[in-house]
């Protein structure tokens, strides 16, 4: 303790983060993805003591950087570098981009969508949280445009087209322990609740669906939670959760914002 420099006070998160290793996933048509992997490992420190090992995290994880990763997996190595530091919190992200095949809309042309992707496990005095963070980008047409542009062209004559911009979902969602839940399933109740998700593979015709696609989903970033949040609620493997939204305004030089929360956590 006498080494100790400023206030002697406990520091809530201490370690390693972003460093980078490839990392096995298993999908679940049951195959196995080899992913390069950002992680950040942290624990807690209490008063008295100087600091950490840090180097023991990191040795952790790579004793497991051969298995086929999935929250077990976490968990044991969060088990070790906790018991090794002698710490009472511990925390774990891991962070990639996970590639998922997406069908155009008419041409049937393929390709790969990619979605940000955060697996978090949260050691708070030995109560555990298995979290996960996914990424839905998709476009918004405003409906206030739509109806300004069909009355433009009804009454006045005049071609006008209503704005619509990309727009971005962060949905974090804490899973039922006696439960598992896939990436993929985020992103189908993504999907079903805003169908309008950015393509891929785009041909003439595919433009077009979209477009219609888009006006006949018009959207407020208030609506955007609220039907994010009605689709989340029918997920059994799904406790609480919350939903980032936003609109990165074609129109305004701002962008639109919500934020919707569901459950203490």
């Amino acid at each position: 303790a006498s080494l100790i420099k400023g206030s002697n006070k406990q520091i809530q998160h201490v370690g390693v983060s972003n460093f980078k290793l490839p990392i096995r996933y298993k999908v679940k048509n049951g195959s196995e993805l080899l992913i390069e992997t950002a992680v950040t490992g942290s624990v807690s420190l209490e008063a008295n003591k100087k600091g950490i090992n840090m180097s023991r995290i990191m040795r952790s994880f790579y004793k497991y950087a051969n298995s086929q990763f999935n929250f077990e997996v976490i968990e044991a190595a969060l088990d070790d570098y906790k018991s090794d530091l002698e710490s009472l919190d511990a925390r774990i992200q891991m962070r990639f981009s996970f590639p998922m095949r997406k069908k155009s809309l008419r041409s049937n042309l393929e390709g790969f969508q990619y979605y940000n992707v955060v697996l978090e496990l949260v050691d708070n005095g030995g109560q555990r949280s298995k979290i996960i963070h996914v990424d839905y980008v998709y476009s918004s047409t405003c409906p206030c445009s739509l109806e300004l542009s069909e009355h433009a062209r009804t009454e006045r004559g005049q071609l006008a087209t209503p704005h619509s911009q990309r727009s971005i979902a962060r949905i974090s969602a804490l899973i039922n322990h006696s439960q598992s839940l896939w990436i993929e399933d985020i992103v189908e109740i993504c999907r079903a609740a805003v169908p309008t998700e950015t393509q891929v593979m785009v041909k003439r015709e595919d433009e077009q669906a979209f477009a219609e696609l888009n006006a006949a989903n018009p959207i407020f970033v208030e609506d955007a939670a609220r039907l994010f949040c009605t689709q989340l609620e029918l997920c059994n493997s799904i406790t609480d959760f919350r939903v980032v939204v936003n609109h990165q305004e074609s129109l305004h030089s701002h962008d639109a914002v919500s934020v919707l929360i569901n459950g203490p956590t």
